[in-house]
């Protein structure tokens, strides 16, 4: 049986232990070829559930067999012997489960699959009432003695009574290992066994700003030369594998399998156990995160999104600037106009900027107030047109009005679109996105960052 066949039934059996289905999921253990430790440990704990010790005894003794140092297994076991009236073997295994916590207080094996913490003051207790069974009280009030220096809030009146009952040489309850508890597979190996179709129908998961020209986004890139003179198509964002999620609260991992959200981020479901733990994608990496901390995100349906054009519809001008721009002007729009919606644009005056129908502005492919713009305008294909813009030379060779920045603090990109700069480079302020995050070019690059990182400078002071 190939590893993941061995996955596969794991999960399938623990799901049907969720389901009260105790028969067939004992059933699917006992037939996994090659069982592993932890798959040994739940099969004997589903033949505890059915008081079949010789067979739990078995389970627990290939468990140890294949981890010597699993000391909820000698656990389980010795609570094993202790039904079976072997009490000097149950004392021995409660002896080996305390040796394995090498004086720690507890052993927490949620990382390993299994929620449940394992208490040194629970196996002393265990301790003390195997060494009762045998008539060795003295020993057993010692043993509930060293367990008060273990002890936690809730396990003290456990102790407390097991003491006062050995005071009065009386029997008391056992500590045992809760019903139905058991050793689950790795979360991240479960999602890997659902297909997953990497070829399949697109689904949009984000667009940029409604009411914008042009659907999707794509980080700042520089122009090439030979532009394309077919519009390009509207992008999407990347289809991403699972169902969108807005994160409510705040989760600090406590393992390696969870991971860390905020309020605000977009996380990807993969799967939803019925112990509320969600498998998600951020930021292309999968962890744990419970789900009462998720909120189903919907994206609003996109209508009308092809429209017929008619005489009064506007047109979309795609603009090759620095970065790409799209603006939208009336139709038959005069140079006046649309120089004007274009500055508005791009924040630079009007009058510093040179347009042109092609990458190079010489000659007639520059676009003036002496342009006859019945024919700019009949240039264009389905109300869309693509122009260049660029920067009047100035006589000190730099451009009017060009704000630039200071970078107060260092800014490492963590996306393609970011713009990296180290404390004290000047950045050239390019538009501003939101109130949080600009655009700019530092040594050549481009992209956007924090604002709060940032602070403007007089250019003569530069």
């Amino acid at each position: 049986m190939s590893f993941l066949d061995t996955l596969r039934q794991w999960d399938e059996a623990v799901a049907s232990v969720d389901r009260q289905d105790l028969s067939g999921a004992l059933q699917m253990f006992l037939s996994i070829k090659e069982p592993n430790s932890k798959i040994y440990f739940d099969i004997g704990c589903l033949h505890l559930i059915g008081e079949d010790l010789d067979a739990a005894e078995k389970a627990f003794d290939c468990s140890i067999g294949k981890d010597e140092h699993l000391a909820v297994a000698f656990f389980q076991r010795g609570i094993t012997f202790y039904k079976k009236e072997r009490f000097e073997e149950s004392l021995a295994d409660f002896q080996h489960a305390f040796k394995k916590l090498r004086g720690n207080h507890l052993i927490d094996y949620k990382a390993l699959g299994l929620r449940y913490k394992l208490y040194a003051c629970e196996i002393l207790h265990n301790m003390a009432l195997a060494e009762a069974r045998l008539g060795r009280w003295e020993p057993a009030q010692e043993n509930l003695v060293k367990a008060l220096n273990y002890k936690t809030e809730t396990k003290l009146s456990i102790i407390d009574k097991a003491l006062q009952s050995t005071l009065k040489q009386k029997l008391f309850k056992l500590v045992e290992f809760p019903s139905k508890v058991l050793f689950k597979p790795n979360k991240h190996y479960v999602a890997e066994l659902e297909k997953k179709d990497y070829l399949g129908k697109a689904k949009v998961v984000a667009s940029i700003v409604p009411q914008d020209e042009f659907s999707g986004f794509a980080p700042l890139q520089p122009q090439v030369e030979d532009s394309p003179t077919d519009p390009k198509a509207p992008e999407v964002l990347r289809a991403l594998e699972g169902d969108p999620h807005t994160v409510l609260f705040e989760f600090v991992p406590e393992t390696s399998d969870e991971l860390a959200v905020v309020p605000g981020n977009i996380v990807f479901v993969l799967q939803k156990g019925a112990d509320n733990w969600a498998s998600v994608v951020f930021n292309e990496r999968r962890g744990l995160v419970p789900y009462n901390y998720l909120e189903r995100f919907t994206l609003p349906s996109k209508q009308n999104a092809v429209e017929e054009r008619t005489e009064n519809s506007p047109y979309i001008v795609k603009v090759h600037f620095t970065y790409s721009v799209a603006v939208c002007v009336p139709p038959g729009s005069d140079f006046t106009t649309l120089v004007n919606t274009i500055s508005k644009k791009v924040k630079i005056p009007a009058d510093s900027l040179t347009l042109s129908l092609t990458s190079l502005a010489t000659g007639p492919t520059v676009i003036d107030a002496n342009t006859e713009m019945v024919k700019v305008w009949s240039g264009g294909n389905g109300g869309r047109i693509t122009l260049w813009c660029n920067v009047k030379e100035q006589t000190d060779g730099k451009p009017e009005n060009q704000i630039h920045l200071v970078a107060l603090h260092s800014y490492e990109s963590s996306n393609p679109e970011d713009l990296t700069f180290h404390q004290g480079d000047t950045i050239t302020f390019l538009s501003k996105v939101n109130q949080d995050w600009w655009e700019g070019r530092c040594k050549g690059d481009s992209g956007i960052f924090p604002a709060s990182f940032v602070e403007e400078v007089p250019v003569n002071g530069q």
